[in-house]
């Protein structure tokens, strides 16, 4: 089979290699991919920033979709032709979060990715594809939609009424908006593009604030939310937006810290004392998480946002692609 290697690091290094079809262990199957999608862990680990110290070679990508095509003498969840995503990280099937589930992540040096042509995975690590959703819409479930479902509905028990605050358009921004409107929320979106604000209002966002026209945006949402703050916050930024998302929630408000895309930055620790200001750490999702989703995803057949799909051999390019960071929601690769 047709594997992506990262033999060293950087999007020019990337290999297409010839790797030994995969056979299942007892309690495994094999899955038959047809999509991938890119988070911007992948492209971070791709460069080397994610994991310097990673084992090469290293087939990059948490994020696929695929069918199954074998399964192992034990395996009795999944027949061959189902249609299935593997979770992010594969041992975290339910409760906290562990350092043993975390080094089950795929796709960053401790487990392969899925940027390959088949996978076995054990039959534990799976879930079922929406029927309503294509390949390519499956593909960009397992980490953006289940961190933004994590983020609001599991970690901010997101309610009605409530508004919530997402932070640019990229994958989990336009994931969180679309599950806050599924709830009933009102929602403000950010981003640099009066273009992606138009879009983002046609999914449903209701106030949009350009940072680049409003730098000092947290007055902004001040102002729209008569200088209440929102519930949530959805940052994905890092220490350079956290600053102004502290100043953006309302006392006793809830901010999911969730990103770095914002780089370097400093905040006052004090206002999260002063605000009585909980933030909640969110590393993607368990598989009930991603299950609980999934019923969600197909009781208001949603359909995710792709902003551009690229085909296999084009992986590279998808990948410099999201190094520019002009997409709006997800990017995908078909197989």
């Amino acid at each position: 089979m047709k594997a992506y290697e990262v033999r060293q690091f950087g999007i020019e290094n990337l290999v297409l290699a010839d790797r030994a079809e995969p056979q299942p262990g007892a309690n495994e199957v094999v899955v038959k991919f047809h999509a991938f999608s890119l988070n911007f862990r992948d492209l971070r680990f791709v460069t080397g920033t994610y994991n310097p110290k990673a084992r090469l070679p290293a087939v990059p990508l948490s994020d696929g979709a695929g069918e199954v095509v074998a399964a192992g003498s034990a395996a009795k969840k999944w027949k061959v032709g189902d249609r299935v995503c593997p979770i992010f990280m594969q041992s975290w099937v339910d409760g906290p979060l562990s350092t043993e589930k975390r080094r089950t992540a795929l796709g960053a040096g401790e487990l392969d990715g899925v940027l390959r042509e088949y996978g076995a995975f054990d039959e534990n690590g799976l879930v079922e594809i929406p029927s309503h959703l294509s390949f390519e819409e499956a593909a960009t479930l397992p980490c953006a939609a289940v961190t933004a479902w994590n983020a609001l509905v599991v970690s901010g028990g997101l309610k009605a009424g409530e508004t919530a605050l997402a932070l640019g358009t990229g994958g989990v921004s336009i994931f969180a908006l679309q599950f806050a409107k599924m709830h009933g929320a009102r929602v403000i979106i950010t981003s640099s593009s009066d273009q992606k604000l138009a879009k983002a209002k046609e999914l449903g966002a209701d106030e949009g604030i350009n940072y680049a026209k409003y730098p000092d945006w947290d007055k902004e949402v001040a102002r729209l939310t008569n200088k209440t703050g929102v519930d949530h916050v959805v940052e994905v930024g890092g220490a350079g937006t956290l600053a102004r998302s502290l100043n953006s929630v309302r006392i006793a408000g809830h901010i999911a810290v969730i990103g770095v895309l914002a780089g370097a930055g400093e905040f006052d620790s004090r206002n999260i004392l002063m605000k009585a200001v909980r933030m909640q750490g969110i590393l993607v999702g368990s598989r009930r998480m991603f299950e609980e989703m999934r019923a969600a995803i197909v009781e208001s057949r949603i359909k995710p946002v792709i902003d551009r799909t690229f085909t296999f051999s084009e992986a590279p390019e998808a990948l410099r692609y999201m190094e520019s960071a002009s997409h709006f929601g997800k990017i995908v690769i078909r197989l």
